[in-house]
């Protein structure tokens, strides 16, 4: 098992080539990757037109991207359900949410709390000042939240308890409740 891909050029190497350490880390950065594409897109679209218009690209964009992200990541573990437990499992395993720091309080398997306490977005739009953390965190992600919810039961309830802006940016990011009506 390789640690890296120091060396000559192998022409037979693929993931099974590497370590389960490598193998990690290079998920971690196909994670990075994901959201930076993400916020490249945006800011070209702000860029070259205005910041309605990228924001209406990124709600079209998630509203697609949904599904297409859930399809992928569902099948090959077989998460089931129509429940928030299994809403909750594809959380642990999208490569959006490996980026955050984030912890699930179940109060039963159909409804459960669901708190950001570290958010790289979230940090991004605080940093660069403009309050655009008002539109992204209060629009696009409650309909991003709907849409995972949906792909599971479209009556698991979205309750937002906590959203930005924040005063204190060392307290929590973001609190929203799940729970299946």
């Amino acid at each position: 098992m390789r640690e890296d891909y120091t060396g000559e050029y192998d022409p037979g190497i693929s993931f099974e080539s590497f370590s389960r350490d490598t193998l990690i880390e290079l998920l971690k950065a196909y994670a990075k990757l994901y959201a930076a594409a993400d916020g490249f897109w945006y800011l070209a679209v702000k860029e070259k037109f205005d910041n309605e218009a990228a924001l209406d690209c990124d709600i079209k964009v998630w509203e697609r991207g949904v599904k297409y992200e859930l399809d992928r990541l569902t099948k090959p573990l077989k998460i089931q359900g129509d429940d928030v437990v299994a809403l909750m499992k594809v959380f642990q395993i999208s490569p959006w949410f490996q980026l955050m720091d984030y912890e699930v309080e179940f109060k039963s398997k159909d409804d459960a709390v669901f708190t950001v306490t570290s958010c790289p977005t979230l940090a991004s739009l605080e940093k660069e000042g403009t309050g655009r953390e008002e539109n992204i965190c209060n629009l696009v992600e409650p309909m991003v939240f709907r849409k995972y919810a949906d792909y599971f039961n479209p009556t698991i309830e979205v309750i937002p308890l906590k959203v930005p802006p924040r005063e204190n940016k060392r307290g929590i990011c973001c609190q929203w409740e799940f729970r299946l009506k």
